[in-house]
């Protein structure tokens, strides 16, 4: 069957839903099938595994993610703006993501997923990448400013968005997301 049916659709959905919760070794293809109302003849149809509907699934994802990205940068909004809401966006894309997934996917070999998951990351860093260097050719990024940090940065501050740490030090999340993005933009001193 094709990616395109409604069957594998919901497969897709069920699996990344179930993954991102209780991660993958939880899960059973029984589970999948029962909470999509899909028969396990139909699964094996149209997917090897459950870790092949984990590895499409994270497919699905980063070129969903990828596709909002290139919306975001294609925007006719300042560069600034483009850089919040970029950093919005992987945060929303990875609050509902629990530790057994991350578990299942750096600590677990016999999966596979790691590998997988590094070479989908890379074409995805390499084209984010892209933007980056040409903002900096256009002046909206400071010319010595490695864009490389610029990538890294934005890691940080997404796990600083749901670094229990700072749980109690704002009244409210969007507290949080301004001082990263004041923090980020504009550092310790005061604007001039």
């Amino acid at each position: 069957m094709s990616s395109t049916s409604p069957k594998y659709q919901l497969l897709l959905k069920t699996g990344k839903q179930l993954f991102w919760k209780h991660g993958i070794s939880r899960v059973t293809v029984t589970e999948i099938c029962r909470e999509s109302k899909v028969s396990k003849m139909t699964f094996y149809r149209m997917f090897d595994s459950k870790v092949d509907l984990a590895k499409k699934a994270l497919e699905a994802d980063t070129k969903e993610a990828m596709q909002k990205f290139r919306d975001i940068m294609n925007q006719d909004i300042p560069f600034k703006e483009k850089i919040k809401q970029s950093a919005i966006l992987k945060f929303e894309g990875t609050k509902d993501i629990k530790q057994e997934l991350i578990m299942d996917i750096y600590k677990n070999p016999e999966l596979g997923l790691q590998p997988y998951l590094e070479e989908l990351s890379k074409k995805a860093l390499a084209e984010i990448m892209g933007f980056y260097i040409q903002a900096q050719k256009d002046g909206e990024i400071r010319k010595d400013v490695n864009p490389a940090f610029i990538l890294y940065f934005q890691n940080k501050m997404s796990e600083m968005l749901v670094d229990p740490a700072l749980d109690g030090v704002y009244e409210t999340p969007n507290d949080r997301i301004m001082e990263l993005f004041n923090f980020f933009f504009y550092g310790l001193f005061p604007r001039e």
